[in-house]
């Protein structure tokens, strides 16, 4: 099992990215996707999650109308485009596989990729 995640970068406040994560080795439409990101000296918390095929996400409230979440099953691609940010969403994020029940819970969660590490400057 992998996941690639990458996209992450430095931009200015206000900027936007948007981060991919590549799914192998499981059989990624079987599978809810979700974004994590861990700041220095913090826990790794949820960001955004998408169920198996797309038709449903779910936000945290510091991202809601910002960050949008998204999968392509045919590429076993999930995608965070990620708008308006903030000083504060600087993190290293984590794409992980996961099958629920609850979304936002690390304990969700089966498989993890290695991280991209997004910084944003004032």
């Amino acid at each position: 099992v992998q996941l690639q995640a990458s996209g992450g970068g430095s931009v200015l406040a206000g900027g936007s990215l948007i981060l991919s994560c590549a799914a192998s080795g499981f059989i990624f439409e079987n599978w809810g996707m979700g974004w994590f990101r861990q700041a220095p000296g913090k826990e790794r918390e949820f960001v955004a999650a998408v169920n198996w095929n797309g038709d449903y996400t779910q936000y945290d409230d510091s991202v809601k109308g910002r960050f949008v979440i998204s999968r392509d099953n045919a590429k076993k691609m999930v995608y965070l485009q990620m708008n308006s940010l903030t000083p504060e969403d600087t993190a290293v994020y984590y794409c992980a596989a996961g099958q629920g029940p609850k979304y936002s819970s690390i304990r969700s969660y089966g498989f993890w990729g290695q991280g991209t590490q997004v910084t944003v400057s004032s």
